[in-house]
Parts: C-alpha cells; sequence; structure tokens
C-alpha cells in the first residue's frame, strides 16, 4: 500500500442534480490559491465536462486510474469513471440516477480500502430520490458504516462529527423526530458516543486527551429533575462512567450556555443530546467553513456541511469553501492517520 501522502483523495459525484460537481470544478480551479490537496471525481466523466462547457469554467477532465491522479491533479480534474451516465440535469434530480450516486459512495470506499485513495470526501446528496429508489439508509454516515462494517467483517458505529477551528460537536441522536429523541437517548449509546469521538478526536486530531462537555437534553440540564429526569437519570451517569474510563468529560451542562466564547475555551468537543442542538450553534459560527466528519470508521471521510442547492444548481453561483475545507480536512486527517497507523 503507498502512503497516504502519495495518493488523492477521493471525491464523490454526490446528486449529479445538485452542485456538488460544479463545487468539484470550482474546488480544482482553486487549488493553488486554496491549497487543494489533489483529489479525484468519482463519477460520469461526460455529465463533469459538460457541466464544465456549460458554465465557462476552464477545468478539463481526464479519465485516469486513481494512481494517477495525483499526478494528473497540476494539468487536470482526474476522473475515475463510474459505469453508470447521470440522466438527470442541473436543478432536475431524477430517481433514476439513484444507482449511480450510490455507485460513486461505495466505489471510493473501495478506493481507500484498496489503498488507492488517502480518504473519503464526498459530495451532497439528496435523500428523497434515494429513499424513492430504495434506498435503506437515512444518509450518508448510516451507508458509509455499513459498508465499513463489511470490509472490517464486524460492527461499526459511525458517529457524526461537526467541526471548524470554532467548535467541534458531535450530536448522540441525528436524523430522528424530537419527539423520540427523550425515548432512543440512554446512557449506552451515550457513552459509546463519546468513547468513539474521544478516540477518533486523539488519533485523528492529535489532542491526546480531549476535553468532552456533554450537554443536558432540557432545559438548564433538567434543573434537579424539575424540567425533565433524563439528565439525572441518563446523562448524568453516562458523564460518571465516562470519568472513570479516563476520558476528560463534563456534563451534564446547560446547553444555552454551553457556546459562547469563554464557554468553548473550556472544551475540545461539545457531545449534543440531539441534531440541532449541536449543529445550530456550529452553523450559525462557521456556515461556510464547517466540515461534517464520520468518526469510527476504518478511513477518514469528510463532506462540506450543506446540502444540494437545487435552486441554484446550474447556475454557477455555488460557492466551493465548505468543499475546499472538507477536502483539505480530510488531507489533514489521514496524514495523521497514515502516522498513526505506522
Amino acid at each position: 500500500m503507498r502512503d497516504a501522502a502519495d495518493n488523492a483523495l477521493a471525491l464523490t459525484m454526490g446528486e449529479p442534480a445538485g452542485i456538488g460537481p460544479e463545487l468539484a470544478l470550482k474546488a480544482w480551479l482553486a487549488r493553488d490559491e486554496a491549497g487543494v490537496p489533489p483529489f479525484f471525481f468519482v463519477g460520469d466523466p461526460d455529465h463533469l465536462a459538460d457541466l464544465a462547457q456549460r458554465l465557462a469554467l476552464p477545468a478539463p477532465v481526464m479519465v485516469v486510474p486513481p494512481a494517477r491522479a495525483a499526478t494528473t491533479f497540476r494539468l487536470a480534474l482526474p476522473v475515475v469513471p463510474i459505469e453508470l451516465a447521470v440522466i438527470g440535469a442541473p436543478a432536475r434530480p431524477s430517481v433514476a440516477d439513484a444507482p449511480a450516486v450510490i455507485q460513486s459512495i461505495r466505489a471510493a470506499v473501495e478506493h481507500v480500502a484498496a489503498g488507492h485513495a488517502a480518504a473519503v470526501v464526498t459530495n451532497p446528496i439528496a435523500k428523497a430520490p434515494l429513499l424513492r429508489a430504495g434506498f435503506p439508509h437515512p444518509g450518508h454516515t448510516e451507508f458509509l458504516g455499513e459498508l465499513a462494517s463489511e470490509q472490517v467483517g464486524r460492527r461499526l458505529r459511525p458517529v457524526m462529527l461537526l467541526w471548524a477551528e470554532e467548535l467541534a460537536v458531535v450530536p448522540v441522536t441525528v436524523h430522528t423526530p424530537l419527539s423520540t429523541v427523550p425515548e432512543l437517548l440512554t446512557e449506552d449509546l451515550i457513552v459509546e458516543t463519546a468513547e468513539i469521538a474521544a478516540t477518533d478526536f486523539a488519533r485523528r486530531f492529535g489532542i491526546a486527551r480531549p476535553r468532552l462537555a456533554l450537554a443536558g437534553l432540557n432545559p438548564h440540564a433538567g434543573e434537579d429533575g424539575e424540567l425533565g429526569p433524563e439528565d439525572q437519570a441518563i446523562v448524568a451517569p453516562a458523564v460518571r462512567r465516562l470519568r472513570a474510563e479516563g476520558i476528560d468529560a463534563v456534563g451534564p451542562l446547560p446547553a444555552d450556555t454551553m457556546f459562547h466564547p469563554a464557554a468553548r475555551a473550556r472544551y475540545d468537543l461539545a457531545i449534543a443530546m440531539y441534531h440541532d442542538q449541536g449543529l445550530i450553534p456550529i452553523k450559525t459560527l462557521a456556515f461556510e467553513r464547517a466540515v461534517n466528519v464520520t468518526l469510527g470508521l476504518p478511513f477518514v471521510r469528510t463532506s462540506p456541511d450543506h446540502g444540494t442547492a437545487f435552486d441554484i444548481a446550474g447556475q454557477g453561483k455555488a460557492d466551493p469553501a465548505s468543499l475546499i475545507a472538507a477536502l483539505k480536512l480530510a488531507g489533514r486527517l489521514a496524514m495523521a492517520d497514515a502516522a498513526v497507523a505506522s
């Protein structure tokens, strides 16, 4: 297997009717100015080349094997093709493209597993066309967990991390209705999530003993049970277990006072009990720079922290800042991962 420094990153196609392909073209054009590490696009090269021509983006597309992507990157945007052609047009997603979207993700993971890519970076997907096509997962994270579990022959639990220089946050429950969070939230789930987060944060972000701050579920962390029993009955025992394991954890803390600058200076990683509790603060602080990272996998995966933006797809208006941040972070984490592995 080649060293991570020799390999390009594998960038998935994402939803082809969204802004993902446009972002790939613009990230390649910004490679020198923004310091973008070499990557290759896993998708339909004809669709990408047609889009570049339509948007008048001077990004030549070159079909290459993964091993040649890093050396090709200076001259052209390398594309490792999938077997399926894209059918949908910008802003008009097609359920018929769901197999191509899935194939792109699967192929990118296979390239990393084979040692042909340093990490996986995923462009945004549209869940509705995938679900209508029979896709059994609520999102990228769960599908990547299944693919990684197949590789290692045991169950792996992926954990979502949203990262920016200002804040790093992990939600314990993710894509679930708010009404179901209390019944899903258990002491074991909190502990398992925090353990995975602490281990991967130490391994890939270089913080030997990360400081974890766990938010309470209820307002004011439950006010000693007056505003709900979950914080005393579930969150506090989870914190005690984590501390007994040697993990630097505090909580439950009132979520409404956890995210101002002085509070953020006291921890490295916030553990939120549900999706919006953690994602609203980071998207407020760093909407164009936040990166979605999947922890708990045997490979690095990052993604821009935004959706497909069908409202501007195909118009040349898409801002590649978040994808560029995801590519740069993937390169950094892949190097750290390789250093630990060696």
